[in-house]
């Protein structure tokens, strides 16, 4: 046996007790001391009986040692608390004891709900409670009471009402009867993800467009002798000629007539609107667009940390529950986990396919870990060999990929600058200006998405070399998807990392001008427009990518695979919803859409869009295209995965744009912040501009008068949940070790029982007496 397997072993132990729980109550032995039991049952000795009892021989034992080490030292006043709490735990009171008020029987009835009894006992025990006799609250209790009770079946209905309204809830069952909870968990992903930049949406929609709409903005002349002040600027360049463009081309690019809407971030103004409310008097009121446009971006950056942080909390805990022991997963999947709501056949199916596939799951990883014990040490160095060569591999591909994009971008715009310079009637860098296709906009076009072509390629077949190598590599399910899921994230922000590398530097090197003398096409007259367009191309492009590999690729695949009987064809036809991959597209979106809505505010709308169309070819794709995968995907890993991976998405996405706010001068000619050093030189500004006590709060929060003692009592809390969560992993575990107690108890009873059984049926037969079972009553009665 291997070194690893001590280690192993050592790390089960925590769970032998727990499991031993469970093993009790399925273990038929039938060991020795029938005479003493038949003995004592015969006098009726109910004391010694108890005394025989596991639980009562282990706390004899553990309170003779407590005697003992008493003498010995001087123990621990925690020490102490924590023996007598074991010692009177089997005190505890009884809680299925006959309630004593209105409040206390209410909360009875609702606590039958959960009990594991069949619907008629369970009418039963509620009937018997309604029926009970119990004081009437008075006063202040009774209407506490009522509150709670109102409030509970308010919160009831609303629960029900938004789980018959829930978003795609037919579909998901359908996925899950096919494919599992796993791949499930990738679609209530797909819907958060779509629920939450629905709601950045609404952010975007009611404090940016609709003002920049609705109203009316003040109308500047530009002075002659101020020519690159930010007013004759901006007129020159929202002034420009943009007319003869391709109006399908500028859609898709986001250039042209499209570049001066509410799509981008030229176009919102520096200017603080007024208006006037006719139903408050005639009052004018102020809108500031420039702190409104900075205030939504951190609105929806909070939001958005706090709705990961909070789902990836909860998908913590419940991987924490489920990491407990392995007994009582089987009981509850087995006993617990079929839905009696279910009333016609296909959905029986349904569900029943999911719970053999959840089955299959927990079978799956026990089998590897068991797999894993009985590896020799030899067989090890050979795998940590194997898998130190693949992830050197691995790391020269992620360089190839990051040059090869380096490459491209390089060589799209040196040509897309020859190209405009020489053609005049270009008015911007990389617009297309003609009415009719030709060959040379076709291949200006095909320039412009050279780049984003060449990530969408390399995101699509780069992850599949990593899912071939990753099957030598001899990891866990959990362990494939999390090894594959950190390779791919890395392949995909790297290579917007080096995109926005090349951004970067093509901004610094064309520099920040005056659209009003402007000359040189080459210039960007507004960046952040043009980096918006990036994200707006790369965003359309990784769409149409996925549907036409969807409906072009992937669904001939399929039908050939389905229709031949080549072995050949079906092993390339057939395909399999690879969890990672699919994971990784949806987090490289949401990445983009973070990254680029400053730049372009429509980009979570149009995100919305993308991720309501994606769910339905994600759903062809797992139903028509592809085969239930041979790794069955636990839900509850999957859904604290995805969030991580999501996390770590968000923090690279907000980085680059926190630096752009923070160094990088914003444009002349357009932008809530023309003129400023730095966006956040206008904070600054405006924080200045706020009352004197205001600001005095604030800077006392930043010394170390508030701070200092803000850290201590910060400490103290931690101090506390900490030895809260002590004092309850104690309880536990102490809980834990009654239930083993108490299954012994119940061993040694049926055991005992069954024993006097026999021996009394010996004694009948002897006699000629007749059986036990005629002579229950007056065995009873002598017992009492």
């Amino acid at each position: 046996m291997s070194g690893g397997n001590s280690k192993n072993k050592a790390k089960s132990k925590r769970h032998e007790g727990w499991e031993e729980a469970g093993g009790e109550f399925y273990q038929e032995l039938y060991p020795g001391g029938e005479q003493e039991l038949f003995d004592n049952l015969q006098r009726a000795d109910a004391a010694k009986l108890a005394t025989l009892l596991p639980s009562k021989q282990a706390r004899n034992t553990t309170t003779v040692k407590r005697a003992r080490s008493q003498t010995d030292r001087r123990q621990s006043t925690f020490a102490r608390t924590m023996q007598s709490r074991d010692i009177h735990l089997s005190m505890l009171p009884d809680l299925s004891e006959n309630l004593s008020n209105e409040e206390r029987s209410w909360e009875e009835i609702m606590q039958i709900k959960a009990l594991p009894v069949p619907m008629s006992q369970k009418i039963e025990l509620k009937a018997r409670l309604q029926n009970a006799t119990k004081l009437r609250l008075q006063g202040f209790e009774q209407l506490h009471w009522r509150q709670r009770k109102v409030w509970h079946r308010f919160r009831i209905g609303c629960t029900e009402t938004f789980s018959k309204l829930e978003l795609w809830q037919t579909p998901m069952r359908e996925i899950e009867g096919k494919f599992g909870t796993g791949v499930v968990s990738y679609f209530l992903f797909l819907r958060w993800l779509f629920l939450l930049n629905f709601t950045i949406s609404i952010l975007v929609i009611v404090f940016l467009i609709l003002p920049k709409t609705l109203l009316t903005e003040r109308v500047y002349e530009c002075d002659e002798t101020e020519a690159n002040s930010t007013v004759c600027c901006s007129i020159a360049y929202f002034e420009k000629n943009t007319t003869n463009s391709n109006i399908f081309l500028d859609v898709i690019q986001g250039t042209g007539w499209m570049e001066r809407t509410i799509l981008f971030y030229g176009v919102y103004t520096d200017q603080i609107y007024t208006y006037y409310v006719n139903s408050l008097y005639h009052t004018k009121l102020f809108y500031n667009m420039p702190m409104a446009y900075i205030l939504v971006p951190i609105s929806w950056t909070l939001l958005s940390l706090i709705a990961i942080v909070k789902t990836a909390a909860r998908g913590f805990k419940q991987k924490l529950i489920e990491s407990e022991g392995q007994f009582y997963k089987y009981c509850n999947l087995v006993f617990g986990g079929w839905d009696f709501c279910i009333h016609n056949d296909r959905s029986a199916r349904i569900k029943h396919q999911a719970l053999y596939n959840e089955i299959k799951g927990c079978i799956e990883e026990e089998r590897f870990k068991e797999e894993k014990q009985s590896r020799s040490r030899e067989s090890q160095i050979l795998m940590h060999l194997k898998r130190l060569f693949i992830n050197l591999i691995v790391f020269v591909i992620l360089i190839a990929s990051g040059f090869l994009i380096y490459v491209a971008f390089n060589f799209s715009t040196e040509r897309l600058n020859e190209s405009i310079g020489s053609n005049e009637n270009r008015t911007r860098t990389m617009p297309i200006v003609y009415t009719t296709m030709s060959f040379n906009q076709l291949e200006n076009v095909l320039m412009e998405f050279l780049p984003f072509i060449c990530i969408v390629v390399l995101n699509l077949i780069i992850p599949e070399i990593f899912s071939y190598m990753i099957r030598y590599e001899g990891y866990m399910p959990p362990h494939v998807i999390i090894i594959t899921l950190l390779r791919t994230v890395l392949l995909r922000l790297s290579s917007l990392g080096v995109l926005l590398s090349q951004i970067y530097l093509y901004i610094s090197t064309n520099g920040i001008v005056c659209a009003k003398h402007n000359t040189d096409t080459t210039k960007l007259e507004c960046w952040e427009t043009y980096v918006g367009q990036q994200f707006y191309k790369l965003i359309l492009t990784d769409f149409a990518v996925q549907f036409v590999t969807t409906f072009l690729i992937n669904l001939p695949r399929a039908f050939m695979a389905r229709h031949t009987r080549s072995r050949c064809l079906k092993m390339f036809g057939e395909q399999e919803f690879y969890l990672p991959k699919h994971v990784l597209d949806i987090v490289y979106v949401q990445t983009i859409i973070w990254m680029g809505s400053f730049f372009c505010p429509f980009l979570p709308i149009i995100g919305s869009m993308f991720y309501f169309m994606i769910f339905y070819i994600k759903k062809f794709t797992c139903l028509v295209n592809c085969t239930p995968s041979p790794v069955v995907y636990k839900a509850s890993k999957s859904k604290s995965l995805f969030m991580s991976v999501l996390l770590l998405g968000f923090v690279i996405s907000i980085l680059p744009v926190a630096y752009s706010v923070a160094e990088i001068l914003p444009s002349i000619n357009c932008g809530p912040y023309r003129g400023y050093t730095t966006v956040w030189e206008f904070v600054i500004q405006t924080f200045n501009n706020f009352p004197s006590v205001i600001r005095e709060v604030i800077f006392l929060l930043s010394t170390a008068t508030f701070a200092v003692p803000a850290f201590a009592v910060t400490l103290f809390f931690l101090y506390y949940y900490w030895a809260v969560a002590t004092a309850n992993r104690h309880m536990v575990a102490v809980l834990k070790n009654q239930l083993v107690l108490e299954g012994h108890d119940k061993q040694f009873l049926l055991n005992r029982l069954s024993a006097f059984i026999r021996q009394h049926q010996k004694r009948c037969d002897r006699r000629n007496r007749p059986s036990f079972a005629d002579d229950d009553s007056s065995i009873r009665q002598s017992s009492r």
